[in-house]
């Protein structure tokens, strides 16, 4: 009692119900007099933006019952939060839960994609064009409507896995979550078989460079990247694999060793390419120089896993190009 009233914040992305057990044990360690209170306050930090995204926060969630807790974390938050934000108050459990639902949502987003290019292959639809004009719809948005090798990183993997577990242990299975994680595993080999589709299953001694190796731009994280499926096949297949990425190499080096080469530049890697593959949309490969790109590679082919480039600009420069929810150029331009 002598310490005073506390209030034991808990931020991390936890399973539901957790709180309540903070307060088990506190109250199994303290005396019965000791004056506390758990509180579930998520935090919705991007990776790459940690610092503007506590700074400027778009919404704060305060999960408590407790009118005094509340009352002191409104207080502590009131310099921090922008005009247009909200605080919004609600019970611990529902705190919980919404960490991973937004999280989770998010993923839909980009399976449904993801999804949806596949179709769009299917039926001669161009994807972009679709993206663009659903993401004029206010009630949906533009943001996470990219199409490309699937998520990756520390949170909307784990955050999906765990959100699948918590429901199916409460009986109650979410099956689109079900079908998020499943179209997000199968993206990544989609995308392999348009490489093996090309070079008609003979990957053996070809130099395969990829471009970028983090899950996302703006990080050296490679946790849960695709690249690394990627990686896998073409090892398995006993092509000779050439990667750079700006942040991102000596985590791949730790994992993969000496069986890949590491180029010192984006360029450097391409001599003598059999093909480059984009995994990762970094700023510095978005205009690169095309005609030096095609003298450095034996095999003018690209495989552009972020649609990156604009398919017909790339054919006109003398590339053969496959991307994602859009047509293959397998044939050069006309001269």
């Amino acid at each position: 009692p002598a310490v005073g009233y506390k209030v034991i914040v808990d931020k991390s992305t936890v399973p539901v119900g957790t709180s309540e057990k903070v307060d088990e044990a506190i109250r199994r360690h303290t005396d019965s007099k000791f004056e506390f209170d758990v509180v579930s306050n998520p935090e919705f930090l991007r990776e790459g933006f940690a610092v503007e995204d506590f700074l400027r926060p778009e919404r704060v969630v305060i999960g408590s019952r407790s009118e005094r807790a509340v009352t002191l974390l409104n207080d502590l938050y009131e310099p921090f939060i922008p005009a247009g934000s909200s605080v919004i108050v609600m019970d611990e459990k529902s705190s919980e839960v919404t960490k991973y639902a937004a999280n989770a949502f998010l993923a839909m987003k980009i399976s449904y994609m993801n999804d949806l290019a596949n179709f769009c292959d299917a039926v001669g639809a161009d994807v972009e064009s679709v993206r663009e004009g659903v993401g004029a719809d206010s009630r949906i948005g533009r943001k996470y409507l990219f199409p490309g090798l699937g998520y990756g990183g520390s949170c909307l993997p784990k955050d999906v896995k765990a959100l699948l577990k918590t429901a199916q242990d409460a009986g109650t299975p979410l099956a689109i979550l079900q079908s998020v994680e499943e179209i997000n595993q199968e993206q990544r080999k989609r995308f392999f078989r348009k490489v093996e589709r090309h070079f008609k299953g003979k990957l053996e001694g070809l130099r395969v460079v990829i471009w970028g190796l983090a899950f996302k731009p703006n990080t050296d994280d490679i946790r849960e990247a695709p690249v690394f499926y990627i990686i896998d096949e073409l090892l398995k297949a006993k092509a000779q694999v050439a990667v750079f990425d700006p942040e991102a190499m000596n985590n791949v080096k730790a994992r993969y060793g000496d069986r890949l080469e590491y180029a010192e530049s984006s360029y450097g890697a391409l001599q003598g390419a059999d093909a480059l593959i984009v995994v990762t949309e970094w700023n510095e490969f978005r205009k690169p120089d095309f005609g030096l790109m095609k003298n450095l590679m034996r095999q003018p082919v690209i495989f552009d896993g972020r649609n990156i480039y604009d398919p017909e600009k790339i054919r006109a420069r003398g590339f053969l190009y496959h991307s994602i929810g859009r047509k293959s150029l397998e044939a050069h331009a006309p001269t």
